[in-house]
């Protein structure tokens, strides 16, 4: 099947091309070239507008858990339109959004039980910001209303997510943006000698070195001034950054010593993309806030949502307070019937039983990579995976700016995407590719993309 009949190809291209704006890209290559065009998926594949088969290594975008082409997913959509199609959640409820919001809380670790629904992982990130700031006005610290996030670290775009972004080339172009977010060193172990100028540190001391540094920051801004430290479980820019061992237990020590909110943004980790519900959960710690979003629903249709513990809430129940945000679409009827159905799923296929059973597989399929030249790290956590590219595998020496453009932009994202794998080669940071397949991928995947990254890897390190 190439393309659904009565689409005239040729018009789609068009559209494409003349009409449409598309995020975080580039558009020289599009002005006299076809904007790449995906009209259909199922299982880990997708399809394009001509027929050809790619293996979706990065779940759309970290968000297509379940596969593609889940009819029980298709069917709650449509049944639930058909029931209630709209209503928003100011003063009044539907019953899909409080189910979930119930069903989200009896998964969730500690007392994280109070959901607030957003259409988005960065409407989410933008509302615990916003929480945090009341809650602390409230209770009588107006003060603490900064932001502690990681260097190299991805919150969202808007204006105030995009603050707490530790990405500088995303934001310069919409500075001045929201004061008050502070950045520290983020894990990636593999780069400890340079970021603490201390050579040779196990993960244990460059964790609790990592860690220390947050305490240094909430000491040099005032305690009394900061209100919350975002962190991912694992980092995302950057490629794919795990928490090195005693890291978060520190970390969750000094948010409490300091009375400093503990967000984790699990708008990657969350639902099974290690191997857990949550991420937190995969490596032990309690945070105060979670915001989630793309896998609640396995992108079948949007949602997101900040959880926080029942303590946060405990202000608002007084008569005449009220946290005054909220969004049309959040926690949208459709949405909610489409996440309690995916949940579902994932109990069902044991999803993340058979994310955690494959981890091992998949890590030690992507490091039969170490062998090439160009590969000198590979690192993440269930089916979250990056690998750094290198000029240098003993020097751990990277590439310039200039070759990172030619061999990232110029050839390693086309050659890829032409060998039949979708995945993101990125530079947010030091030269990675990043891989997140669907949850229900096997060996059999994973075999198949250790071969196309070869391939290309190879073809790559001969170009330089």
């Amino acid at each position: 099947m190439t393309h659904p009949e009565n689409t005239d190809v040729a018009s789609v291209m068009k559209a494409a091309q003349e009409n449409l704006w598309l995020h975080f890209t580039r558009h020289g290559p599009y002005v006299d070239g076809d904007v790449p065009m995906i009209t259909r998926g199922e299982g880990a594949y997708v399809y394009d507008v001509n027929g050809k088969r790619y293996l979706d290594g990065l779940a759309g975008l970290f968000v297509v858990q379940a596969g593609h082409g889940r009819s029980e997913l298709a069917e709650a959509a449509a049944k639930q339109a058909q029931e209630l199609a709209f209503f928003p959640l100011w003063s009044y409820a539907h019953p899909k959004a409080a189910e979930l919001a119930q069903r989200l809380a009896a998964e969730t670790p500690g007392d994280l039980d109070r959901v607030f629904f957003t259409t988005g992982g960065g409407e989410a990130v933008e509302t615990a910001w916003k929480l945090a700031k009341q809650y602390f006005k409230i209770t009588g610290r107006p003060l603490k209303h900064k932001v502690i996030s990681r260097q190299i670290a991805y919150h969202g775009t808007t204006q105030g997510a995009l603050s707490i972004t530790g990405v500088p080339a995303f934001k310069q172009m919409f500075e001045p943006l929201v004061p008050g977010s502070v950045r520290v060193p983020n894990t990636n172990h593999y780069r400890a000698d340079e970021i603490t100028g201390v050579p040779g540190m196990t993960p244990e001391e460059y964790g609790r070195w990592a860690a220390d540094r947050v305490a240094r920051a909430i000491e040099m801004e005032g305690p009394e001034t900061v209100a919350a430290v975002f962190v991912e479980p694992v980092q995302n820019a950057g490629g794919c950054f795990p928490p090195p061992p005693g890291y978060f237990r520190r970390l969750r020590e000094i948010c409490d010593a300091y009375d400093v909110l503990l967000v984790s943004d699990e708008v990657i980790c969350a639902f099974g993309r290690l191997g857990t519900m949550f991420g937190g959960q995969k490596f032990d710690y309690v945070p105060d806030i979670i915001t989630c979003a793309k896998g609640m629903t396995s992108g079948y249709s949007p949602i997101g949502a900040m959880i926080a513990s029942e303590r946060l809430f405990e202000p608002f129940k007084n008569p005449t307070e009220m946290f005054a945000h909220g969004y049309t679409f959040g926690g949208h009827p459709v949405s909610a019937a489409v996440a309690l159905a995916n949940l579902d799923l994932f109990e069902r296929e044991d999803l993340l039983g058979h994310v955690t059973r494959n981890e091992p597989v998949f890590r030690a399929t992507l490091e039969r990579l170490l062998d090439l030249p160009i590969v000198g790290d590979v690192r993440g956590s269930g089916f979250f995976w990056g690998i750094e590219l290198v000029k240098d595998k003993a020097t751990k020496e990277t590439f310039s700016p200039d070759e990172s453009e030619r061999m990232l932009r110029g050839f390693l994202s086309q050659a890829l995407f032409d060998a039949g794998l979708y995945c993101r080669a990125d530079d947010r940071g030091d030269p990675v590719i990043q891989l997140a397949p669907p949850l229900i991928c096997g060996p059999k995947e994973f075999d198949e993309i250790e071969s196309i990254l070869r391939s290309v890897l190879t073809e790559a390190w001969n170009r330089l």
